[in-house]
């Protein structure tokens, strides 16, 4: 389906052509400098070093323990790829994937049609959107909700509660809780003839008064022989975690259930981060629509 008819079916009050030329062309704006994002296959490899049936495994066990609402719908917010999804319309679950990128929901469809799954995607930005059919459970992964101001978390937290059914689930994957560690991550991920080398940096800081950090992160890819270099540069605020939790009570439309550690694949509902010896920015929380 076309994009913008893709937009105007999926989000409520779709706006005017004028206001759809504006908002893809702040859309293209965003993406400058994100090359990673403009290449779904190698973003899928580079990150696809997690079980991704055990996390919805662990979803349905969130689920059962913390929603308010039986869970038909879900919502993955900033999908890329989503093996998440795939795997969950597998299940018989309905599945919506929200992305800025383009070539990343096109991707998404083109699997999804060849796997024989039914999933819906919605070009929108993940701090402005409202779903004109609510979803019962949303989800964003690998560290992605990343903003550059309180004022656009907020607005992405709008964006969530009003797309999100009463007494549903929102699950956060990999909040950074721990500023203190390493600045760099490095790793090699191959399938069938690619290999990819993901890199990804942050500065601490660019400007500390308003807790702004530059991340980057690269893929040294070689395709089969082929090589190309992707790059991505962010300006990025840092939320304290104990900021994180205020600006959700301020907000006022979520409860903040809890955080908890866990790995890439799974996570640990008896081990909250508030008793773990070492604090690890791979972990979960949880909010739950008012």
């Amino acid at each position: 389906m076309p994009t913008l008819l893709l937009l105007a079916c999926a989000l409520d009050q779709p706006p005017s052509i004028g206001e759809q030329e504006r908002t893809l062309s702040e859309t293209r704006d965003n993406l400058e400098g994100m090359d990673i994002y403009k290449h779904p296959l190698y973003y899928e490899i580079a990150f696809s070093f997690f079980d991704v049936k055990k996390q919805v495994d662990t979803f349905e066990a969130i689920i059962k323990k913390f929603s308010k609402i039986k869970v038909r719908r879900f919502l993955d917010i900033a999908c890329g790829p989503s093996l998440q999804l795939r795997e969950i319309a597998k299940r018989g679950y309905e599945a919506v994937g929200l992305d800025l990128a383009p070539e990343m929901l096109r991707y998404l469809s083109g699997k999804a049609k060849e796997e024989g799954l039914r999933i819906e995607t919605v070009r929108a930005d993940m701090l402005n959107f409202r779903l004109r059919k609510k979803v019962d459970f949303a989800f964003i992964m690998m560290g992605s909700l990343v903003v550059e101001s309180n004022e656009k978390f907020m607005n992405h937290l709008d964006s969530v509660a009003y797309s999100l059914k009463r007494g549903g689930l929102y699950f956060i994957q990999n909040r950074i809780v721990d500023w203190t560690g390493s600045a760099e991550q490095s790793w090699i991920t191959e399938r069938e003839g690619i290999s990819v080398k993901t890199t990804y940096s942050w500065t601490y800081w660019k400007d500390i008064l308003n807790q702004i950090y530059t991340e980057k992160g690269e893929l040294e890819v070689d395709d089969n022989g082929q090589t190309n270099r992707l790059v991505s540069e962010e300006d990025l605020k840092f939320i304290f975690p104990q900021e994180f939790k205020t600006l959700v009570r301020l907000n006022g439309k979520f409860d903040f259930l809890g955080w908890w550690e866990g790995t890439e694949s799974t996570w640990f509902l008896d081990k909250p981060l508030e008793k773990a010896g070492t604090l690890s920015n791979i972990n979960m929380a949880l909010l739950r629509k008012k």
